[in-house]
């Protein structure tokens, strides 16, 4: 649908109606990273292993392409969980993995997390 709008200044007949181009929809501006969560905190992996630091987790990862091993699995403590990072403890060996985010799969918990 094309839409024209009239300028009172042009009524002496200087020149026609313009058309009027169509504007471009913005999104409702949402902070960077997703929705917040009731603290503020926002609902993203990284967020909720950040959450749920000093819990033991056992962490599932693929590594596509990988001819000597194409998935491992970490348990340990969380460290620390940045916005493409985890860090995890092994608590027996002191051993820290810095695990990129890419390779996540999944993670489990033996205990209760903390979501907000």
């Amino acid at each position: 649908m094309v839409q024209y709008y009239w300028n009172p200044a042009y009524a002496q007949g200087m020149q026609q109606p313009q058309q009027m181009m169509p504007q471009p929809m913005t999104p409702p501006q949402i902070p960077a990273g997703g929705r917040p969560g009731p603290a503020g905190e926002e609902s993203y992996i990284e967020n909720i292993l950040r959450l749920n630091k000093g819990k033991l987790a056992t962490v599932y990862l693929t590594f596509e392409n990988n001819r000597e091993w194409n998935a491992k699995v970490v348990k340990g403590i969380i460290e620390a969980a940045g916005r493409d990072h985890l860090i995890v403890s092994e608590p027996a060996t002191g051993k820290r993995y810095l695990i990129p985010l890419i390779y996540l799969d999944y993670v489990t918990f033996d205990e209760e997390i903390i979501y907000f």
